[in-house]
């Protein structure tokens, strides 16, 4: 299969997963070996094209994110706002920071790890969608620092692929006594700055790698996810509101059991 159609694939599924809590780098990396794709570059491709899905978030909250960025010296509500999410992501910055080797080298390479992580997560968002605390905080703008400091700590478990950044971080919020909905968009602005510091860190750190005919596959991939992911992020906040998260559980499972089936088989 020609590199730039596996760029498309990859983009594709990176844009349908990064927002839901199914783990898009379970996803990523389930179908990297189905397509039977070396390592190396094709894990930092991985890493670097998630930022092209953030930034679907970013030009999907635009207006409300520039009016706390222009409003940031004379509001209290939008100073706090973005204390909340340097609070959140300060832990998954430094658990990141200390175990990038280990992730990319180790557990990037464990396809029964990221297995086994989907479907143990699907369960885990059965339960709490059903058994979470009742809601005390509404707002995903205005989270107070300690339930912000606690999502940031559930969001270091998705440094194991397969757990899932967004769903590690919606569970967390849950338990904290966060709305469904609200926990969500948490999840989908505390994204933004980790992402965006997985791709500096993973970019330097693989920038010899990245010439030539790869900077142009690494292109198609963002531009793909980006597309995607603005489209995927309107349409899981519907699903919530509706449905909650128990669709996503179940999606989790099923592929966690066919990746397993499919690992035993071969």
């Amino acid at each position: 299969m020609p590199d730039w159609i596996s760029a498309i694939i990859l983009g594709v599924v990176e844009g349908l997963t990064e927002f839901i809590p199914v783990s898009s780098t379970g996803h990523l990396l389930l179908t990297k070996t189905l397509l039977g794709l070396p390592p190396g570059f094709w894990d930092t491709f991985i890493v670097l094209i998630q930022l092209g899905a953030i930034l679907g978030v970013v030009a999907l909250y635009f207006r409300k994110l520039w009016n706390v960025a222009v409003s940031l010296p004379v509001s209290e509500r939008s100073r706090h706002f973005v204390l909340s999410v340097f609070v959140a992501f300060l832990p998954g910055a430094l658990a990141g920071a200390l175990l990038h080797d280990v992730i990319k080298e180790v557990l990037f390479e464990s396809p029964r790890l990221i297995c086994w992580s989907l479907i143990i997560g699907g369960v885990v968002l059965l339960v709490i969608d059903r058994r979470a605390p009742a809601p005390r905080e509404t707002d995903a703008m205005a989270l107070s620092l300690r339930t912000s400091l606690l999502v940031g700590l559930f969001q270091t478990l998705a440094l194991i692929p397969g757990v899932s950044r967004s769903g590690g971080t919606i569970v967390g919020a849950m338990l904290m006594g966060v709305e469904k909905r609200a926990a969500a968009e948490f999840s989908f602005f505390l994204a933004m700055p980790t992402m965006a510091g997985a791709f500096v860190l993973d970019f330097w750190s693989s920038r010899g790698d990245l010439q030539g005919d790869r900077i142009g596959l690494l292109a198609l991939g963002f531009a793909v996810s980006f597309v995607v992911g603005y489209a995927v992020v309107k349409v899981m906040l519907e699903v919530v509101s509706r449905r909650g998260f128990a669709p996503f559980g179940w999606w989790r499972i099923l592929v966690g059991g066919a990746g397993l089936a499919l690992l035993g088989a071969g």
